[in-house]
């Protein structure tokens, strides 16, 4: 197939030329080196994208990133949800006519790649513990004979000592990490068979190493590096914008009734809706059906097949509304959902982004809606202790991850340019002063004209009760509420009891997390967390400084 198109002395050219790069592909080739190379891997890649997947140009940094595969130079990509970044490790075997393994993290993700490849005639297979012991012994076979050139594996298995011995058997030279950020306890969701794949240097010292990511801050992507020990690495990003997304991130006062005004907005129109539990997705569902939407629930508690039906239906447009926990969408190239709805706040920054870039990669505009509660945040922390006890996972892990739930917590809690707030957190400038596609450059998000005479009465409060309680007892003392803890600490004779009790509950808790954002307050850490005052706890009672609330 490919020899009808590049002869083989054309790739080994490029390969050679490609493998004694020293320096930055970018900064090392001389421009008559350029004039010769370009058009000759633009041609030949080129005629592959085209082949297989029908396409007649390359989106950004795809180009960089396939020349980092043919010449086996060990590579980190980082290109956000719908940048194509797939591509960038599926053309290089191709060119190279080598089996390079792809580590993928779930079973359902390998086998969506593998059903996509193969509808375009692409040699490719995956080995994983859903496959009887014949469909397991042909993949063996077909991959030792290199009849293949791409093989899907999980980390777990690609470690052990008879899978190593068969990949050396077949030659391996280069390998993909795919969801590379799973390696770093820094990321948002660390996985510690990853950290296994360091070893792979030492098992393949020849074969090359390109790790791939749709989402990683400056501090997980050099500890990706780092971890998988690359070696002079190209490292290519992304830009994490996508301008034609427009986000809004709304308290959540009535659930089902806020999304059905959400939905009622896109009418006929591709949705995914994600909650945090497979009850919460059933449950939406159902509402949404007993308002006389179609829609379907996804979760992995499912049956099987009913889950592929599912996941078929609405690839192929034959379904619309989708609701689902977050695995649903990884593995679907569905370019015109017009609205991705969270009825729940994800668990960090990257999740959101990732989740949200499903929306709109038609390039046409979609909207993006976040429906957070404070009560989001308890959730995840309780579901990540949970966890954490569970695996006997180390104290620095669950702490970076709590971190991550505080970031995404301050991103719905502070009245800053959604577009802004998202680059910027992945390491990117933007200068835009009005990006006129979020809710806050739009001026939908109302700031209290008295935010600062309120958030004055709540740090009052927490100063009179002593700095010893949490919130929900600070709120209960504020509303003016009888029970039986306030009347027994006496705070019912408080100056601040009922001070903002004409307050709906859920909007003052609110703002108390919102004064936590903005470190005007503090709340510690631990089962029984307390709020405390700070130095800008002071400065705002004393009229020193202004508190925002929304």
């Amino acid at each position: 197939m490919i020899g009808d198109m590049v002869g083989s002395i054309m790739v080994r050219k490029i390969s050679n030329l490609c493998t004694h790069m020293a320096g930055p592909i970018q900064s090392t080739l001389s421009a008559s080196d350029r004039s010769v190379m370009g058009p000759v891997i633009n041609k030949a890649v080129l005629s592959v994208v085209r082949q297989y997947w029908g396409f007649t140009q390359l989106r950004s940094l795809q180009a960089e990133a396939i020349e980092a595969g043919v010449g086996q130079r060990d590579s980190l990509v980082v290109l956000p949800t719908g940048g194509g970044k797939s591509l960038c490790y599926q053309v290089p075997p191709i060119l190279a006519k080598r089996t390079d393994v792809v580590v993928s993290p779930l079973i359902s993700l390998m086998k969506d790649q593998v059903d996509a490849l193969r509808s375009c005639d692409y040699p490719a297979i995956a080995l994983h513990s859903g496959l009887d012991s014949q469909t397991r012994g042909y993949a063996e076979s077909v991959l030792r004979a290199g009849e293949i050139r791409l093989l899907f594996v999980a980390p777990e298995r690609l470690m052990s000592n008879g899978f190593l011995q068969l990949l050396k058997i077949a030659n391996i030279r280069s390998f993909v990490i795919d969801e590379a950020h799973c390696i770093s306890h820094w990321g948002h969701d660390f996985r510690p068979d990853y950290r296994q794949l360091a070893a792979l240097r030492q098992h393949f010292p020849e074969a090359s190493l390109h790790a791939f990511t749709a989402t990683a801050t400056p501090r997980v992507r050099q500890d990706i590096i780092d971890q998988l020990e690359l070696v002079d690495p190209t490292v290519l990003v992304g830009s994490f914008d996508r301008p034609n997304l427009v986000y809004r991130i709304l308290p959540q006062v009535d659930l089902y009734a806020q999304a059905l005004e959400v939905l009622r907005r896109h009418q006929d129109e591709a949705v995914i809706i994600y909650c945090l539990s497979r009850n919460d997705t059933e449950v939406m569902a159902s509402v949404l059906e007993s308002n006389g939407i179609k829609a379907a629930f996804y979760h992995a508690g499912m049956d099987p097949e009913n889950r592929r039906r599912t996941q078929e239906a609405f690839a192929a447009e034959q379904l619309n509304i989708v609701v689902a926990t977050v695995a649903f969408g990884m593995g679907i190239d569905r370019s015109n959902v017009r609205c991705v709805l969270h009825a729940t706040m994800p668990k960090s920054i990257e999740h959101y982004q990732q989740e949200t870039g499903r929306a709109g990669r038609d390039g046409l505009e979609a909207e993006c809606v976040l429906l957070y509660s404070a009560a989001d945040v308890i959730r995840w922390k309780s579901l990540i202790r949970l966890s954490a006890e569970k695996a006997d996972q180390s104290e620095e892990v669950t702490t970076a991850q709590e971190q991550l739930i505080r970031r995404m917590q301050s991103l719905c809690n502070s009245p800053i340019c959604r577009h802004k707030s998202l680059s910027e957190y992945f390491g990117q400038l933007y200068d835009n002063p009005n990006c006129q596609a979020c809710d806050v450059c739009l001026n939908e998000v109302e700031v209290m004209s008295d935010g600062t005479i309120v958030a004055k009465k709540i740090l009052s409060c927490i100063a009179r009760t002593g700095q010893r309680f949490g919130v929900g007892h600070v709120v209960d003392v504020l509303l003016g509420a009888k029970t039986e803890q306030v009347r027994r600490c006496g705070h019912d004779r408080l100056s601040t009891y009922g001070l903002l009790k004409e307050l709906p509950k859920k909007q003052l808790i609110s703002m108390v997390y919102q004064l936590v954002d903005q470190a005007v307050l503090e709340r510690t850490e631990g089962d029984r967390p307390v709020l405390r005052l700070n130095q800008d706890s002071w400065q705002v009672m004393r009229g020193e400084k202004s508190a925002r609330l929304l």
